[in-house]
């Protein structure tokens, strides 16, 4: 980190709103650098009160909008109404940070960003830093052992919809084949159409190989609608193979799946800070039953970490109430599961990380 060059900007933007229905708040925009390229978010605190700690908001994967009204705005409120400060910025390229945003960002470097945040609050005595928790969902799974791996006086983690060690691009195709109509073979042929993909792209099988033998795929309306009915391009298929040949990508020879954090578990066995992990038992897209084995095997036997484990029944991978827990779905309800967010309140007041006890 010491090669970062590190700026920090904070303005406020309002004071003693209520903002946050009965708990009045106050939300400052910050800004801060890390390779080069700046980074904007919000820091919402409490009003009349020291927070009790700091929670940093780290998003799953996709594009960010912290101020057009998709900044977990919900969240925060709750949080803050506890006397904990919240913290968020966007990714590079969306919102009002620099850059260009990359879908393949690794998970390394999105850890090295929040790493970059955490040190500037706390150069800059923002409140709240003397006991900061992170709150990440999905491919946060990753991003958040990693930080805490390389930060370890992190004082908590919420992890939602948490990730194993490998890709769960697969887990995704096959649940939501089956839920979007295909029979059990035509989900099975076209799985196989998607690992021989993986394959031939891993081992320096040709695009025309590839494309040949992902006929099927290609033709899913599911998986066009995951491409956005985009065409496959040489360019980019030979662009990705190389990251293979370089060793940037790894995959694992069992399973052909892409390992995101080698050694994922000695990362998670680092980690020594009370956790809760939190998963939604109709999510298509983590295979949440092999994450709680996982988190099971490794922080599940460190008593530091207290791990406290909760599943939602009717909750999907945002942990939104749902029928199917379909992708297409997802984009559609909005309602949280009941008990969501009660649940990780609690679980603060229980720990000692709010100015309210339960």
């Amino acid at each position: 980190m010491k090669n970062l060059l590190i700026c920090f900007l904070l303005i406020t933007i309002s004071v003693n709103q209520n903002l946050y229905g009965q708990e009045k708040a106050k939300t400052d925009t910050f800004s801060f650098s890390f390779e080069g390229k700046r980074r904007v978010g919000l820091v919402d605190q409490p009003v009349g009160r020291q927070p009790s700690a700091m929670i940093i908001l780290v998003p799953g994967s996709g594009k960010t909008n912290i101020f057009g009204g998709s900044g977990y705005a919900d969240l925060r409120r709750h949080f803050v109404q506890q006397g904990i400060a919240c913290v968020i910025w966007d990714k590079a390229g969306c919102g009002k940070s620099d850059g260009v945003f990359d879908p393949d960002q690794p998970v390394q470097n999105s850890a090295g960003e929040v790493i970059a945040a955490i040190e500037e609050l706390k150069h800059e005595n923002v409140p709240g830093t003397n006991k900061i928790g992170l709150w990440g969902i999905s491919r946060a799974g990753w991003i958040c052992p990693l930080v805490i791996a390389q930060y370890p006086s992190i004082a908590f983690w919420i992890s939602v919809s948490g990730t194993d060690d490998k890709e769960n691009f697969g887990y995704l195709l096959e649940r939501n084949f089956l839920i979007e109509g295909r029979s059990i073979s035509e989900t099975k042929k076209l799985m196989d159409e998607w690992k021989k993909d993986n394959e031939l792209t891993a081992h320096g099988g040709s695009f025309e190989e590839d494309l040949k033998a992902t006929e099927n795929l290609r033709r899913d309306p599911f998986y066009m609608f995951l491409s956005n009915n985009s065409v496959p391009t040489k360019e980019g298929y030979l662009a990705w193979q190389k990251k293979f040949e370089t060793g940037e990508n790894r995959v694992d020879k069992k399973s052909g799946l892409l390992i995101y954090v080698p050694d994922f578990e000695k990362t998670l066995n680092k980690i020594h800070c009370p956790v809760l992990a939190i998963f939604g038992e109709k999510d298509s897209q983590v295979d949440w039953r092999k994450t709680i084995g996982l988190y099971s095997k490794t922080l599940g036997k460190n008593s530091k970490t207290q791990l406290t484990i909760k599943t939602f029944p009717n909750g999907n991978h945002n942990l939104i109430a749902c029928k199917t827990g379909g992708y297409r779905e997802q984009l559609a309800v909005r309602q949280p599961c009941e008990g969501y967010i009660e649940t990780m309140v609690e679980w603060l007041q229980d720990k000692g990380f709010t100015a309210i006890e339960r």
